[in-house]
């Protein structure tokens, strides 16, 4: 992400914070390798999907998709009924996953401020 966007844009998570009870990390892998992870981050307010990320050769392999699918189901599990992130302007293909799932572009939340690079989406989830 260092070269998509400048450091007060990106938006990390800390790996204490990751390493929480309260909090989920998915890996993706093929062959024993990790290929694509995504972690669901909860916060006193909402829940936050954070870091989805597949390696570029694996990017046409529904990798994405399928980790949203699980982080979802995840989520739905623990009695979370909405989700939040923050995406970059320059991940087009990231933003149409997101919307064909369903995510609804929002202002921002939670400690994120305006930043004319984010793109801010939520999704209501139904009871698993």
């Amino acid at each position: 992400m260092e070269d998509l966007y400048p450091a007060e844009s990106n938006h990390l998570v800390d790996l204490e914070e990751l390493l929480q009870p309260r909090n989920h990390f998915l890996g993706a892998f093929i062959k024993g390798r990790a290929v694509g992870c995504v972690a669901l981050i909860a916060k006193s307010s909402y829940t936050e999907i954070k870091r989805l990320f597949v390696m570029e050769s694996h990017r046409r392999a529904t990798i994405g998709l399928r980790l949203m699918q699980e982080i979802e189901l995840l989520a739905s599990q623990n009695h979370i009924r909405l989700l939040r992130l923050e995406t970059g302007i320059h991940q087009p293909t990231s933003i149409q996953l997101y919307e064909s799932l369903g995510y609804q572009h929002i202002g921002p939340f939670g400690e994120y401020q305006a930043d004319p690079l984010s793109i801010f989406m939520e999704k209501s989830l139904s009871p698993a």
